[in-house]
């Protein structure tokens, strides 16, 4: 039984911690509906891409990406992370159409990216992020083709198990 009960606690605590995060999650922000609305929003913002003239838009993904890192056939920890991609406004809801797809081929890239140690050790190391997001680019650019000109890890936190 003593055994066990660090082991409950752990649980509860990750339950609460996720239950406070669901919760206290910032309220997305859906793309302008009015074009005078967008045009203000863009001026306010100004960010400028050496690629092209226009101003970038970013699309948060709806929600977190939780990926399990295995060792010895465990679960030795859990990263949890938040993407969002870079593109133009008028390409926007392309990308929501395609968001589960998108989403399907995120995974499939965090896991290898696990599966590899990409999440083992100093995993925020400069030439481990890069190669993520080269990666998740590659990946979502299968999907809906050069539309998506950058993916961006906005959030990361690996927690020990």
């Amino acid at each position: 039984m003593a055994k066990l009960l660090p082991i409950l606690l752990m649980l509860m605590g990750g339950a609460i911690g996720a239950g406070a995060g669901v919760f206290l999650k910032p309220e997305e922000q859906s793309p302008c509906t009015p074009e005078e609305e967008c045009d203000k929003a863009n001026t306010e913002d100004h960010v400028t891409t050496e690629e092209s003239d226009e101003e970038p838009y970013y699309l948060a993904m709806k929600s977190q990406f939780v990926i399990p890192v295995i060792r010895d056939e465990l679960v030795q920890s859990l990263v949890v992370l938040s993407l969002t991609l870079e593109s133009k406004l008028e390409y926007s809801e392309t990308i929501f159409a395609r968001q589960p797809k998108i989403r399907d081929v995120f995974l499939q890239v965090l896991f290898d990216h696990s599966h590899i140690g990409g999440f083992n050790g100093s995993f925020t190391e400069s030439s481990r992020m890069t190669a993520l997001r080269i990666a998740l680019l590659e990946a979502v650019q299968s999907i809906v083709g050069n539309i998506v000109t950058d993916v961006i890890i906005t959030d990361i936190v690996r927690q020990e198990t």
